[in-house]
């Protein structure tokens, strides 16, 4: 939450390393999602159309930002924008495990789904 008592509470005496910017960039991502928590809370707790409007498209702004930092975080890490791309990876293939399991992809595509000893070699 804001810390405005002190306006110099943020500031750091001296350059932050590499280190401590890919700390506070995931910082400032925890920071956005709970922004779009709270405006999103007060969307839905109002009937005021304006409000409703308003706040709402300050929500999905925050969600910009969200993509924003984490496109920054994958810049100053590579390596940790690899466990992004595992992450979004096995989604898709469990999304396509369902799907099959659905009968919603066509036969001759369920092949790739199939894993053996040898294509785990691949």
């Amino acid at each position: 939450m804001p810390n405005f008592a002190n306006p110099f509470s943020g500031n750091v005496p001296r350059k932050i390393s590499k280190e401590e910017l890919i700390q506070a960039v995931r910082l400032d991502i925890a920071g956005e999602l709970e922004a779009i928590f709270v405006y999103d809370a007060h969307v839905q707790a109002t009937d005021d159309p304006r409000a409703k409007k308003i706040l709402g498209d300050i929500r999905d702004e925050e969600k910009a930002h969200v993509g924003e930092l984490m496109e920054l975080l994958r810049i100053l890490d590579p390596k940790e924008g690899e466990f992004f791309e595992e992450g979004v990876e096995e989604v898709k293939e469990l999304m396509e495990e369902l799907a099959a399991e659905e009968g919603q992809i066509p036969e001759e595509k369920k092949d790739h789904l199939r894993k053996t000893v040898g294509s785990l070699l691949e």
